[in-house]
């Protein structure tokens, strides 16, 4: 990398860049190189962007690499925290802002434990959502894909065009269904036997 006049040895640069494919859907993501950071990547959320930290040696390829790598780790670390309902409202009333320009109002978002055989269900008469509890701990895209499919139900009560044109919105939603059918084609597979689990 040539040296650059703007950039001091040790102050890091900065460097925004498109998130890559599999990034867990932040808007931004910032990367900071440092001299003075020699082999260690880090990476936080300020924000709604991602700051990635890496060695200013590293090469495009790497910091493409890295960027990734933290992104994953950073949704894995989210997926883990557990929403209350409180902030689970929060949450529709962004997502409804974000994707259907505040149109979709729920009087009620909450978690329930008796819903095994759905991941959401809405009443619209009511204004009310409720989210299976086996969505917790699942990438946040995925939790935020079930969140708008029961707020387009406060829209559009059925499954026709007009329903999945609302979804066509946001833009992890074939991601998020591939990932909630994988996970009913896992809890459908057979039971061996004596299989040991690693």
């Amino acid at each position: 990398m040539s040296a650059d006049p703007l950039h001091r040895a040790g102050a890091p640069q900065r460097t925004p860049t498109n998130p890559p494919p599999s990034s867990s859907g932040t808007s931004a993501i910032e990367v900071r190189r440092s001299a003075r950071r020699r082999r260690t990547v880090s990476a936080y959320r300020e924000g709604d962007r991602t700051v990635v930290l890496i060695p200013a040696r590293m090469s495009e390829a790497e910091e493409q690499r890295w960027v990734s790598v933290m992104l994953d780790k950073l949704a894995a670390q989210e997926s883990k925290r557990v929403l209350g309902d409180a902030e689970l409202a929060e949450r529709a009333e962004r997502l409804s802002g974000q994707y259907f320009d505040g149109r979709a109002r729920p009087t009620a978002v909450r978690w329930v434990t008796n819903q095994n055989t759905r991941w959401g269900s809405c009443t619209p008469s009511e204004g009310s959502i409720r989210l299976s509890h086996r969505l917790q701990g699942m990438p946040e895209y995925v939790v935020d894909y079930v969140l708008l499919h029961e707020l387009a139900h406060l829209l559009v009560p059925g499954h026709g065009p007009r329903f999945w044109r609302l979804l066509e919105a946001y833009p992890r939603t074939e991601r998020a269904r591939g990932y909630l059918e994988g996970v009913v084609a896992a809890d459908r597979l057979p039971h061996v036997p004596g299989a040991r689990s690693e």
